[in-house]
């Protein structure tokens, strides 16, 4: 295979597994856009999280709530808890990797606000620590996951949201994921019209 036909393949890959994830995943999506709706009018607040490629999603996602995404409305209550160096490493340190992000839903957490934790692969210990961080504080759970859903999804509850990408490559997973918060993004800027923009 030539160079320029695995870039064809690459991109056909990625398609494919956008369609199967269309087959399945819109009433979920509308689910986890509704599930955020409400926290965010009820002046409620998502945190989010992931590691690696799934951090940067993480990120994403709370600067188009925070700033905008593609329509004028005013700012969103979210967080991601991947951003502040000196908090991951001190918790990383003091304690264990796998509590970065626990410790940080326990301060910061109350009830009725959402987690969305991001992971492909649904093994991530500090993943799992923080469902269980934030059902502890009486969270709902968004989740983005792969695969098989690995433990994560065994650990989510009934009001829990799974967003499961029907896929095996790790960056096929993540190209869908992108779409997912873009699709959630949309729909939160649907509910939060330029009326409600604060100058």
């Amino acid at each position: 295979m030539n160079k320029q036909d695995r870039i064809r393949q690459l991109f056909n890959d990625s398609i494919d597994t956008k369609l199967a994830a269309l087959d399945t995943l819109p009433p979920d999506i509308v689910r986890a856009a509704e599930c955020m709706v409400e926290a965010l009018k009820g002046q409620r607040k998502i945190l989010s999280c992931g590691n690696g490629g799934s951090a940067a999603d993480a990120q994403h996602f709370s600067s188009e709530l925070l700033n905008r995404f593609e329509k004028e409305r005013m700012s969103l209550a979210a967080m991601a808890l991947t951003t502040d160096s000196s908090t991951l490493t001190s918790i990383a340190n003091d304690y264990s990797y796998h509590d970065i992000f626990s410790k940080q839903i326990k301060g910061l957490g109350q009830e009725g606000d959402v987690l969305l934790v991001i992971s492909t692969s649904g093994k991530s210990q500090n993943i799992i620590n923080a469902v269980y961080a934030a059902h502890s504080k009486g969270m709902k759970v968004i989740a983005l996951t792969g695969k098989d859903g690995g433990d994560l999804a065994r650990i989510l509850r009934d009001d829990d949201i799974e967003l499961r990408v029907p896929g095996q490559s790790t960056a096929r997973i993540q190209e869908v994921h992108l779409l997912l918060i873009h699709c959630l993004c949309d729909y939160i800027d649907s509910e939060f019209g330029p009326q409600t923009c604060l100058r």
